[in-house]
């Protein structure tokens, strides 16, 4: 069954694949689960993803999701695109950081112009792209383009990349608006500065990219403000879905779809574990018999779950709305942002009490949960998804606040 959406006067039709999962993209990852697995730890160590998982991720193709197909990419819907990621998740949480990160950015690459995407594309249909929306410290205007300097801290992936999506102060906008801009640029203009040296994801690689005085020509820049509105450069919005996707709910639901993934690897390690584990000082045999074991994991279960259902309803929001080639409303958008929030803060109180029914030897460095609640909360505060902000953006909405609103949507 099909849908009929229309916006101005044009007739687009929604097919089960604009919002079905693509199952044999997502078996792809899960059949990775086990390598990702077997070098979580070096990747953790070595700070980046092992370059075993990189030339098996790069095998299944599973950088190009939102890639479109005549680029030779999947084109895979949101919905299949989270699900992939989080399969990934349950083997390593860094890598599916990595991966999330590549897949998006090299997204925001095919919505540049269409000089630009062959510029990236072209001799390159598998290229991966990486990107950070802060802008750098210097964006002059010369003829042709911009001299672009700076320093572009937590650039996740870049290790991998082969192009990165920067941020830039543009110094031509009017007074008053958003003199925000992404620009492309190729790996051979930036080095990266080891600065990632944290507690959690520490294989994902989110280290400094630095740039001295590039050249990025015009058609190589898109404005923020109107990327936030969907107004992309790219000429294919009429026929290629992904090209009317929400820019701002993509880029920050996409940052969950790991916590999704660390979520069931934690119940799953959990349930084959904790079962017939003893109750210390207790005459507890089993902790599957225990009463405080059995509320601990139903309770981390069922934010999982309300996780999943949040998760579901913001792919459906997003995959239905670009498959209809508009945007969704600004309170629609509001909720996605609050929601994504919410998501990584069921998964964190999940985790903590699977950690809690494990008891204390779940934080032993040997211990494959403490690396998941480790990279769990990591993630969970990345500035896309804290969760009083996304609170606050949907509250104002709601009320009506008289302000304007101070953050992305």
């Amino acid at each position: 069954m099909t849908q009929t959406l229309s916006e101005a006067g044009t007739q687009f039709t929604a097919s089960p694949k604009d919002t079905e999962v693509n199952t044999e993209i997502v078996a792809r990852a899960s059949s990775l689960v086990p390598l990702i697995r077997e070098y979580a730890e070096q990747s953790s160590v070595d700070r980046r993803v092992a370059p075993e998982v990189i030339a098996a991720l790069e095998e299944a193709d599973l950088f190009s999701l939102f890639v479109a197909a005549r680029h030779g990419g999947q084109e895979a819907n949101l919905r299949t695109a989270m699900e992939t990621i989080a399969e990934v998740a349950r083997g390593d949480g860094s890598t599916a950081w990595a991966v999330a990160l590549l897949n998006v950015c090299t997204w925001f690459a095919t919505t540049f112009s269409q000089e630009a995407q062959d510029d990236v594309f072209g001799a390159n249909p598998k290229a991966k792209v990486s990107g950070i929306f802060t802008p750098g410290s210097k964006a002059e205007r010369v003829k042709g383009g911009y001299l672009v300097s700076g320093e572009w801290p937590y650039s996740s992936g870049s290790f991998a990349a082969d192009w990165a999506t920067l941020g830039i102060a543009l110094p031509d906008v009017a007074e008053g608006e958003d003199p925000r801009g992404l620009a492309l640029i190729p790996k051979e203009a930036w080095t990266i500065r080891p600065t990632w040296f944290v507690a959690g994801m520490r294989g994902s690689g989110s280290d400094t990219i630095v740039v001295e005085d590039h050249f990025v020509p015009e058609h190589r820049v898109q404005h923020f403000a109107n990327m936030r509105e969907a107004d992309f450069l790219t000429p294919h919005k009429a026929e290629e879905r992904n090209s009317n996707m929400a820019f701002i709910p993509v880029a920050a639901l996409i940052l969950v779809a790991a916590q999704i993934g660390l979520a069931r690897h934690a119940l799953e390690l959990t349930l084959a574990k904790l079962p017939e584990k003893r109750v210390a000082y207790t005459q507890y045999t089993a902790a599957k018999n225990s009463p405080t074991h059995q509320l601990g994991v139903s309770r981390a279960a069922t934010r999982f779950h309300l996780a999943e259902l949040l998760m579901r309803q913001g792919c459906l929001d997003i995959d239905q709305a670009a498959a209809g080639r508009h945007l969704p409303d600004l309170l629609t958008r509001g909720r996605i942002r609050n929601d994504t929030g919410i998501i990584a803060e069921l998964v964190k109180e999940g985790i903590d009490d699977l950690m809690t029914a494990n008891g204390a030897g779940s934080f032993a460095d040997a211990n494959v949960l403490n690396r998941v609640w480790r990279d769990a909360e990591i993630a969970g505060r990345h500035a896309y998804v804290t969760p009083e902000v996304g609170k606050e953006v949907y509250g104002r909405l709601l009320l009506g606040a008289d302000n304007p609103l101070t953050m992305d949507v």
